[in-house]
């Protein structure tokens, strides 16, 4: 049974990451440790786990570290994990900048941890075995992804999240976005992007191969026009990616099955790796070079 530490302490930390942690059978919650002790001790007390006031001092107690926290927190902390020879479950976005993903990848890559990052949605039954179908059909000319969320409403779990309110859809909802085209039109290889009112940002992207995708993204859509939609076109016609009210936990028990799959066989080749990680946050930064300047930018 693998000793996971648990970093953060917020809502996603307790629904999704505190939750499975807690029940899951290859897995055993043996820490807590959140930028407020107050949290902490509470989530900790809740799993009847220990909450630890140092980062490096559960690090040092646990075999694989869970990561809930805001990106660059959580690279940070995942560096030290991974040179401490730590495991690594970790949250999209892997960071906020390509050198502290880069950063994440190296110390994973000379530690030789295993590691997933949660691409929700590459977790969930339905849409994984889409995905791995729809890939394996072949001949899709492009897709449209829109993803347009309202979170600065009365009672919402991330209206106060200050990353969020400065990055915007494009970080926290792009990664759901790539984490579902990629894997049927390849990765990004030019990168053009807009913004538009609503905090809106609109991508155009090129991938290998030849297809183009098209995305949109907020956070702050009227609550009236909220939608999420992927779809893909080609010589087959249309297909949709399947739609649904999905459990996290149910999901991050399936990421936790394949990480400790890799921790047990020695496999460090997972198709949503820190690697797959940094290729993504490459993917934003050149979205936010490409509104800056006016420009298409190349990868």
């Amino acid at each position: 049974m693998l000793r996971f530490g648990l970093f953060g302490t917020g809502h996603w930390a307790t629904v999704a990451h505190g939750a499975a942690l807690a029940t899951h059978p290859g897995a055993r919650l043996a820490g807590v440790w959140g930028r407020d002790p107050a949290k902490a001790e509470a989530l900790a007390r809740r799993h009847d786990a220990p909450a630890f006031a140092d980062v490096d001092a559960l690090i040092d107690a646990v075999d694989a570290v869970a990561v809930a926290l805001p990106p660059d927190v959580q690279a940070e902390i995942a560096v030290h994990a991974a040179r401490a020879g730590r495991h690594l479950l970790l949250d999209k976005p892997l960071a906020l900048t390509v050198d502290d993903a880069d950063a994440v990848v190296a110390a994973a890559r000379e530690a030789g941890v295993a590691s997933i990052v949660f691409f929700t949605r590459r977790f969930l039954p339905p849409i994984a075995g889409f995905l791995a179908a729809t890939a394996a059909t072949g001949g899709w000319h492009g897709a449209q992804a829109s993803i347009l969320a309202s979170i600065y409403q009365p009672g919402n779990p991330y209206e106060d999240s200050g990353w969020r309110r400065s990055h915007g859809g494009l970080w926290d909802l792009g990664p759901h976005a790539l984490s579902m085209l990629v894997p049927v039109l390849g990765p990004v290889r030019q990168v053009a992007a807009m913004n538009a009112p609503r905090q809106t940002t609109h991508l155009l992207l090129g991938h290998d191969g030849g297809a183009a995708s098209t995305v949109s993204l907020t956070l702050d859509s009227p609550p009236a026009a909220t939608f999420s939609d992927v779809v893909f076109h080609g010589e087959q016609g249309r297909a949709a990616v399947p739609q649904g009210r999905w459990d996290p936990t149910e999901a991050l028990g399936l990421a936790l099955d394949q990480l400790l799959e890799q921790v047990h066989t020695g496999s460090r080749d997972h198709e949503c790796d820190v690697r797959f990680g940094r290729d993504v946050v490459a993917v934003l930064a050149a979205a936010e070079t490409a509104m800056a300047q006016g420009r298409t930018v190349t990868l």
